[in-house]
């Protein structure tokens, strides 16, 4: 078949195949390839996040995250200048002074997020799936005042405002003791306790004891914050140190004497009691010392000889009232009431004594009565009770004399299930008269409201009080009859 020369050029320039050239500028996959090579060619300006101090800036001037950088990435014209396509084909001539903007149709921020501009056959994943290289998607970038939160450009001012908001914030810039002590100083006039004692346990962890000793001696709120820190996480030792160094010796030997808490073996802790009687205490202070010591040893004695007593079963207090804890490292009062409840009886010269103790360790005689009233009538011995109470004057008549009051003393009868009988005698003996009458009314001693509206002639009051009582009863009767006894001149 014959053709003309003019036909065969229009043959081959109307065929929708076209030939193979290097410069082919209508290659868009050619194009979409270059713009991938580029943008991850610049991966190193893009991705470093850890030099907040640098602002990145691309090859036009604009400063890489900002809204303008976006605009003109995501921007491209299809229509740029033949002299663009040239530079790109010169690979090895390559700079980044000299990158071109790209011509795809396809957008920067659409190839990242894996989307084409409407109207595109695909996108930049299904066009490249056969290459092997990794696409690195530009940030836009923070603000600086992100950048700055976790920066080293604090001042201690600022340090000390971030600690108190609660933010993190690292102290280990500061690291001359100027800068430490300024920060300290901030800490402490912004007045907040737990920014204080954040900087302080900072400068225990990086300072000398001797430096941080010294300083805080001219820094008394700082210095209380760090005593009071030392106490709350127990740290005997440091602190120790810290009063010696002050020369503060009465605090050093309560600090030390607080140690025995820590120790459990009685024994051990009585020597190391012994050990404090000598340090520098106030003469109050020495003085329960000294008390401490002797009754863990009187404890220690007790306990020992009670325990054989009870592992024996020859004693009745002990099989009829058995011990439901150890009296070792209990308070005064309460091995006061233990030897009044197990060895009220015994003699003063004996350590269990409750007379022995009262002397050894002078207590008082309120006290004493109140305890062992407590101890003798939770045992319901009554005659021990009234024994306590009773005392004789230099003629030998014997009066009940209470000194703890006698109104204090019906409470703890009624409270130990007394019966009315006791508890109408020391009624009796309650001297105020309403409280008389509002205690016999509230235990219902009968027989002493009904004597009492008698002996103050008050008529409307037994009258109120006879309906209180059981009808046909004896204190009924008893009331009918004085009410009808013509030898009382009623006030009513």
């Amino acid at each position: 078949m014959n053709r003309t020369k003019g036909d065969e050029e229009e043959y081959w320039n109307s065929s929708k195949f076209k030939a193979f050239t290097f410069d082919d500028e209508d290659d868009e996959l050619s194009q979409l390839k270059e713009s991938k090579r580029a943008v991850n060619s610049l991966r190193d300006f893009v991705d470093d996040d850890d030099d907040d101090d640098l602002e990145r800036v691309s090859w036009s001037g604009e400063p890489v995250g900002s809204i303008s950088w976006s605009i003109k990435e995501t921007a491209g014209n299809s229509g740029s200048s033949h002299e663009g396509r040239e530079q790109l084909k010169n690979r090895n001539s390559f700079s980044y002074a000299q990158l071109p903007k790209p011509t795809s149709t396809y957008s920067l921020s659409s190839f990242f997020r894996g989307r084409t501009r409407p109207g595109s056959f695909q996108s930049l994943s299904d066009a490249l799936s056969d290459t092997p290289a990794k696409s690195y998607a530009p940030e836009l970038g923070r603000p600086k005042g992100e950048y700055r939160d976790y920066s080293n450009e604090w001042s201690p001012s600022d340090t000390v405002r971030r600690l108190r908001k609660g933010k993190v914030c690292s102290l280990e810039r500061f690291r001359s003791l100027q800068d430490k002590l300024q920060l300290l100083e901030e800490a402490v006039s912004m007045h907040d306790g737990n920014v204080i004692t954040a900087v302080l346990i900072f400068l225990k962890r990086t300072l000398s004891k001797e430096i941080l000793f010294r300083e805080l001696e001219v820094r008394q709120i700082a210095l209380r914050h760090f005593i009071h820190f030392l106490k709350e996480i127990g740290d005997q030792k440091l602190l120790l140190e810290l009063f010696r160094f002050l020369d503060r010796t009465e605090e050093l030997a309560l600090t030390h004497y607080r140690e025995h808490l820590n120790i459990q073996d009685p024994e051990k802790r009585k020597e190391f009691l012994k050990t404090c009687i000598g340090l520098p205490f106030s003469a109050e202070d020495s003085a329960h010392i000294q008390d401490h010591y002797t009754l863990l040893e009187r404890q220690i004695i007790i306990e020992a000889n009670d325990r054989h007593l009870e592992s024996a079963g020859q004693t009745e207090i002990f099989r009829k009232h058995p011990r439901k804890a150890s009296i070792l490292n209990m308070p005064l009062v309460t091995t006061l009431f233990y030897s009044c409840f197990y060895h009220y009886m015994e003699a003063e010269g004996t350590f269990s004594s409750p007379i022995n103790l009262k002397k050894t360790f002078k207590i008082p005689d309120k006290q004493y009565v109140l305890t062992a009233l407590a101890a003798r009538a939770k045992l319901r011995a009554w005659h021990d009770v009234d024994a306590l109470f009773t005392t004789k004057n230099w003629l030998g008549y014997t009066k009940k004399r209470a000194p703890i009051g006698f109104h204090r003393v019906v409470e703890i009868l009624h409270k130990n299930s007394a019966p009315v009988q006791i508890l109408q005698e020391y009624v009796n003996l309650v001297e105020d008269v309403d409280t008389k009458l509002n205690l016999a009314t509230k235990f219902k001693c009968h027989d002493v409201v009904i004597d009492t509206c008698r002996d103050l002639k008050d008529r409307q009051q037994l009258l109120a009080y006879r309906s209180k009582v059981d009808k046909g009863s004896a204190e009924e009767e008893k009331i009918d009859t004085i009410l009808s006894s013509s030898q009382i001149r009623w006030k009513n």
